[in-house]
């Protein structure tokens, strides 16, 4: 997927970029021609990061309905040459739930433009699923030839059939087209037997019963040929893991290799574990630390610290992991220390992880640490990171008024509407000024939960925009279930309240 360019939050294009509530209100003030440019640009180039933890579809196509905006430029999109030769989600994906959205608010323009697409499109199964949604029994039964015919007759064509049908995201439309179609009852029937079949037939390296076994499986393909077999003195068996290279894959086996040590290990093999967890190779070393983590070891943080300084960046990561893991008084009492500017260490990997740490688990004590940390983050990364979010909810958790301003530099400059909303939980705690302030703009933020905290914290007073749009967010069928709650809950209040 590219990788999406962002436009200056205070241009109309970045504000809907970000999904942010006053987007869709610059959009309705503007010049209509400019506004539905800058919609159709968001559209058709998706501008989040991670689409499985934001959403824009319903807030674009709430946007179209209000502008009234023609769909040619979505059309232009689907079936541009590029649609010939990738069937990439992320190209068209938001596209097609925007549709979606409009056909369900009852534009035909776009329910026809799902079903055109989902006969001739390259990624036809998703116009599928938005059509299992809102399409009626008899626009559906017209698709099933067309649809059908993607997969070839024979044997690998009726495999790749069930397959299909077996992960299919919305099953109507298959039920459907089983009553008509036996090859699709046929497969209907076939999955659930491949399934079981693949189950009983899944075969790998399993480990020895002792310690010793377990930390050499731990390492099982991360030597090449040299194998877990060569250390307990058995030939590799015939059938081993796939994908027994790379991080994930080690990862992966030392988190296995961890839940085994509990049922292997014996107090006299404590001495192993240590030795393993400062110098063993990588598979090891990460399942004797997670193993002492697990057990809250006294030794273990100590030996999280020396991971953290290995030249091995694998082993550094899997340590800081761990670290974010751990909990209890002596925890937190070094990760102060490791988290304290005074230290010299706060702006390490370790003294990062460690402020986070504290976020999460600190107590209110913990407060002046988080904000220096965030207010860190933010000069040296800017409104970017992983790590971020976790220190946002920390400011929240610990009601540190001290973060509002960098909390609204978060909330006002992030890219991914996930982090917005989190910036707006944290500031509904911390900011006496977010009712009358933000919270109005995030009742038409593009994020479902970000809405839903708004309607429980906004002003019902002062701006006559309030209520209005509380009445429209109630009327909406569109609308979640918890946002329809947290809305009538507010407007029964505000009419009790003027009685």
């Amino acid at each position: 997927m590219f990788e999406p360019v962002i436009a200056p939050s205070a241009s109309l294009l970045g504000l809907l970029q970000r999904g942010r509530g006053d987007g869709q209100l610059h959009a309705l003030a503007a010049d209509r021609a400019e506004a539905i440019a800058a919609l159709e640009e968001c559209v058709t180039r998706d501008p989040r990061a991670d689409w499985q933890v934001e959403s824009r579809s319903l807030y674009y196509a709430r946007l179209y309905m209000e502008l009234e905006a023609s769909l040619d430029g979505i059309e232009d999109h689907l079936h541009s040459a590029e649609d010939l030769v990738s069937d990439d989600e992320s190209r068209t994906g938001l596209a097609l739930s925007v549709l979606g959205h409009l056909a369900a608010y009852g534009r035909r323009d776009a329910l026809l433009m799902l079903r055109e697409y989902a006969a001739t499109g390259a990624n036809w199964a998703w116009a599928l699923d938005e059509l299992a949604l809102r399409d009626d029994d008899r626009g559906l039964l017209l698709l099933g030839t067309a649809v059908l015919d993607r997969f070839p007759p024979g044997p690998e064509g009726d495999a790749e059939l069930r397959e299909f049908i077996r992960n299919a995201y919305e099953p109507r439309p298959w039920r459907l087209w089983a009553a008509y179609h036996p090859r699709v009852a046929a497969a209907g029937e076939q999955s659930p037997f491949d399934l079981w079949q693949r189950q009983i037939n899944r075969s790998g390296v399993t480990p020895g019963w002792s310690t010793a076994d377990v930390l050499a499986w731990a390492d099982q393909g991360q030597l090449g040929d040299l194998g877990a077999g060569a250390f307990l003195g058995r030939p590799e068996p015939a059938h081993v893991d796939e994908d027994r290279s790379g991080p994930d894959a080690v990862d992966r086996r030392a988190a296995a290799a961890a839940r085994c040590l509990t049922a292997v290990v014996r107090p006299e093999d404590r001495p192993v574990l240590l030795e393993a967890a400062r110098d063993g190779l990588p598979g090891a070393r990460r399942a004797a630390l997670r193993y002492l983590v697990d057990q809250r070891d006294p030794a273990a943080l100590e030996l999280i610290e020396a991971a953290a300084a290995d030249v091995d960046d694998r082993t550094v990561r899997a340590a800081l992991e761990l670290l974010g893991r751990m909990r209890g008084p002596e925890v937190l009492a070094q990760a102060r220390r490791w988290a304290d500017p005074a230290s010299g260490g706060a702006d390490s990997a370790l003294g990062e992880t460690a402020v986070r740490l504290l976020a999460d688990a600190g107590e209110p004590e913990d407060a002046p640490l988080v904000v220096a940390g965030l207010r860190r983050w933010i000069s040296v990364r800017g409104v970017s990171g992983t790590g971020l979010g976790s220190l946002v909810d920390g400011a929240g958790r610990l009601a540190a008024a001290d973060a509002v301003p960098v909390l609204r530099h978060i909330y006002g400059e992030a890219a991914s509407s996930e982090l917005r909303g989190r910036a707006a939980r944290a500031l509904a705690v911390t900011d006496v000024h977010f009712p009358e302030g933000p919270a109005v703009e995030c009742l038409w933020d593009c994020e479902e939960s970000t809405r839903e905290l708004a309607a429980r914290h906004v002003a019902t007073t002062g701006d006559a925009r309030v209520l209005e749009r509380l009445r429209r967010l109630a009327a909406d069928p569109a609308e979640e279930a918890e946002v329809h709650a947290a809305v009538r809950g507010r407007l029964t209040a505000a009419r009790e309240f003027g009685r």
